[in-house]
């Protein structure tokens, strides 16, 4: 078995999964805009109403927050496990540079929100809020710059936020759940022994998996952990078949790759703009240009654009300068800034623990100008960088021949 065709298994994988996050990321955008000009029209009452009408036991807005995005962090839990074990994250070497750019990157924006609210004991609850990259919009804004950006940047970018989504993941468990349910959380247990036991007997078909995960997600919302987690630890019991050398489109009999490839498109293109469409509403009715002064909005909205820049460029730079390692392949400093600014586009995933922050519908609103306007100039901002390097690296390219 060559080891030589290994890399560009991996680049298959890596190039699918990107192409699908950067058109997500595109739908995303547009989607987002939809849901604040929906909340702002003459139909902002009937959008309002709608994600508040009980379906059974939970709103509309909470079988979206609770269930359907626990397949998003299914998808989440899989694409960690997948990279970690068979792909761009398999070795250490692999992972140092957007491993650390990932800490760093979580890091400073908790800083900076914290120094803008330490003196309200209530607004530091927010404090992770911006510390989340969403992948889907960041890749998408790289992907309209096409050429311009060395293909090893848009690896980069996507490994940092695999691993940034870890950390998310992380920091909700810990953080940010409720009183705890033991008895349910005891039944919980006993669901993931049973399918880490199928993983173990080799058990390769998904449907014993998907019943015990629909379990667990139910005994998990009912012992105050937050019920999307169930989705990551269902991945994490999902077998992965390692096959180096095989060509990706032979993955169908490793169950992970299966499920993988069954919701990844189902994720991109409806449930992430649905949750994107239902929370990213914020009515302007009411709301003074002061908001943007409020402690509040300018924590989140510094710690996406100014933390995450210090963190993530200030990490790569010390990495570099140590010579613990390199720079992305092809990719000057002020590319690897323009990736950075990048990194402050924290929509999805700052939404959702934003949700899991605060309860005040007020606060909520002011939680997602924050998010809008830090993300909105990274954005801008880094896709403006990106896109003069790229430009000045090219001509620079062209004289040199």
């Amino acid at each position: 078995m060559s080891s030589a065709t290994r890399p560009g298994r991996i680049q298959s994988t890596l190039r699918h999964f990107l192409d699908n996050e950067a058109s997500g990321g595109i739908v995303l955008m547009v989607v987002a805009v939809l849901a604040i000009i929906t909340a702002n029209s003459p139909a902002a009452k009937t959008y309002f109403d709608l994600l508040h009408v009980y379906i059974g036991p939970l709103s509309l807005q909470h079988w979206i927050n609770d269930a359907l995005m626990a397949v998003f962090f299914l998808l989440v839990g899989l694409e960690i496990k997948r990279e970690m074990l068979d792909g761009q994250l398999s070795t250490w070497s692999r992972r140092i540079l957007p491993g650390a750019a990932a800490a760093g990157g979580m890091l400073f924006p908790a800083l900076f929100y914290v120094y803008f609210n330490w003196n309200d004991p209530v607004a530091l609850r927010g404090w992770a809020i911006p510390t989340a990259t969403d992948i889907a919009f960041a890749l998408g804004v790289l992907s309209l710059l096409g050429s311009r950006v060395p293909a090893s940047l848009k690896i980069f970018l996507a490994a940092l936020a695999i691993i940034d989504d870890l950390g998310a993941v992380i920091v909700i468990a810990i953080f940010y759940t409720a009183d705890l349910n033991m008895m349910a959380l005891a039944g919980a247990g006993v669901v993931v022994g049973n399918l880490i036991i199928f993983n173990r007997m080799g058990v390769r078909t998904l449907w014993p998996y998907l019943v015990l995960g629909a379990v667990l997600w139910v005994l998990v919302f009912a012992s105050g952990v937050h019920a999307t987690l169930a989705g990551v630890i269902l991945a994490l019991t999902i077998p992965l078949k390692q096959t180096p050398g095989t060509p990706e489109a032979a993955h169908h009999e490793s169950p992970l790759h299966k499920l993988e490839h069954l919701i990844h498109k189902p994720v991109a293109f409806v449930i992430v703009p649905i949750f994107g469409f239902a929370n990213a509403g914020v009515s302007f009715a009411g709301i003074s240009t002061s908001v943007f002064s409020e402690h509040l909005t300018m924590g989140i909205a510094a710690g996406l654009l100014l933390g995450k820049l210090v963190g993530v460029l200030g990490t790569v730079a010390l990495l570099v300068k140590l010579g613990v390692a390199d720079l992305p392949a092809q990719a000057s400093w002020s590319q690897v800034a323009g990736t950075a600014l990048l990194c402050g586009i924290g929509f999805t995933m700052s939404l959702f623990i934003g949700l899991l922050a605060f309860d005040d519908p007020g606060v909520q609103d002011r939680v997602k100008i924050g998010i809008l306007a830090g993300s909105v100039i990274s954005g801008a901002l880094g896709a403006l960088v990106l896109s003069v390097a790229g430009r000045r690296r090219a001509a620079m390219t062209s004289e040199q021949r």
